[in-house]
């Protein structure tokens, strides 16, 4: 079983920061790593996806805004977000896929990711 564990979110006002940190329990260089998020009455939504080769896909409303990246020393992979609007309120979820048929493909898609954090919450305000 992979544990997968995010941290860094909180409280911003709009136009801010933040960093969002995913560490897992496999080799996070070999897994398709996903961030996730899900607003109040929303569903679960894929904001970003990086694989071990490095492509990565954005979903539109965060384009130009975050960027997700892996960090090899600290073996963990980040989302960058910037320019945050009220709408990015959330909670974030990281997820993970190691398996080695479907990790070199970026996806938003949840159901792509057997492994998943607890979520971190980021609240933008106004």
């Amino acid at each position: 079983q992979v544990e997968v564990v995010e941290s860094g979110g909180g409280s911003v006002q709009a136009g801010g920061s933040l960093t969002l940190t995913c560490t897992a329990s496999g080799n996070i260089y070999n897994g398709r790593m996903g961030w996730f998020r899900q607003g109040p009455g929303k569903e679960r939504e894929g904001v970003a996806s990086i694989t071990p080769g490095g492509r990565t896909e954005y979903a539109d409303s965060v384009k130009g805004r975050f960027t997700i990246s892996r960090d090899a020393v600290k073996a963990t992979v980040s989302l960058q977000m910037d320019s945050l609007k009220s709408e990015d309120s959330a909670m974030y979820y990281c997820a993970a896929d190691f398996r080695t048929w479907t990790r070199d493909i970026t996806s938003l898609t949840t159901q792509d990711y057997p492994c998943w954090g607890q979520g971190t919450r980021v609240t933008v305000s106004s």
